[in-house]
């Protein structure tokens, strides 16, 4: 941790232009709608800031990560997702904070910020698949008990942010398809959201991008683990 390199500097040519263009994308769908929530913008431009860092390794997408996830808790609670706010309040943040700490202390090379990867064990999936399955069952109570919205898809995204939040602090490259399987749960959900209210339509926009970027994130990651294993 002492040996931190400035997280930007760390970004490829690629890289930046991803990023660049994901906050442009998420500020021109902002500004086009019809109703703006500023804390929309906000959240959704640190989100994806948090993207690109998470897609390299690097400890401080990990951090941000728990920023957006309050701001977005506090979204969600507006629109009575109480599963979005619970899920990412009581689960996504504290995953997040954990893994920052288990990144920084497992980096691939001493003054490098990239992280090491573990592989999955067949004994790994069981316990995180029993625990994914536990958590998603009783979600969907605590969920009805608070009269969620749209309670199927929303106990859906439960199960796929704890199973995307869990990968993330095991340090498995398959994070990036169960966070992409979450984005596309969050686009169908803001759009229902947004039918309702417009000014939800930038939180749509927010997650298209955010599942190119995890995209990227699963491709990224695969190229580490190779180069990781290779040296």
């Amino acid at each position: 941790m002492k040996h931190y390199q400035n997280p930007f500097r760390t970004l490829t040519k690629l890289e930046w232009c991803l990023w660049l263009c994901s906050l442009a994308t998420i500020t021109i769908g902002f500004l086009s709608a019809s109703e703006k929530d500023y804390l929309t913008l906000a959240a959704c431009l640190v989100g994806v800031t948090a993207l690109i860092f998470v897609a390299k390794g690097d400890p401080v997408g990990q951090g941000l990560t728990v920023v957006f996830s309050i701001m977005y808790s506090v979204i969600s609670f507006t629109f009575r997702y109480y599963g979005e706010m619970i899920t990412y309040m009581g689960m996504t943040a504290p995953i997040a904070f954990s893994a920052m700490i288990a990144w920084f202390r497992h980096p691939y090379k001493e003054g490098e910020n990239e992280v090491k990867i573990v592989a999955m064990t067949w004994k790994k999936w069981a316990v995180l698949l029993a625990l994914t399955a536990v958590v998603t069952f009783a979600f969907y109570f605590i969920l009805d008990f608070f009269n969620t919205n749209n309670l199927a898809i929303s106990t859906v995204s439960v199960a796929t942010s704890f199973l995307a939040s869990s990968l993330t602090f095991l340090r498995s490259p398959l994070y990036g398809l169960a966070y992409g399987s979450n984005d596309i749960v969050l686009v169908i959900m803001w759009i229902m959201a947004t039918a309702e209210t417009p000014s939800y339509l930038p939180m749509v926009i927010c997650f298209a991008v955010f599942l190119a970027n995890d995209c990227y994130g699963f491709l990224n990651w695969r190229r580490m683990k190779t180069k990781q294993a290779a040296e």
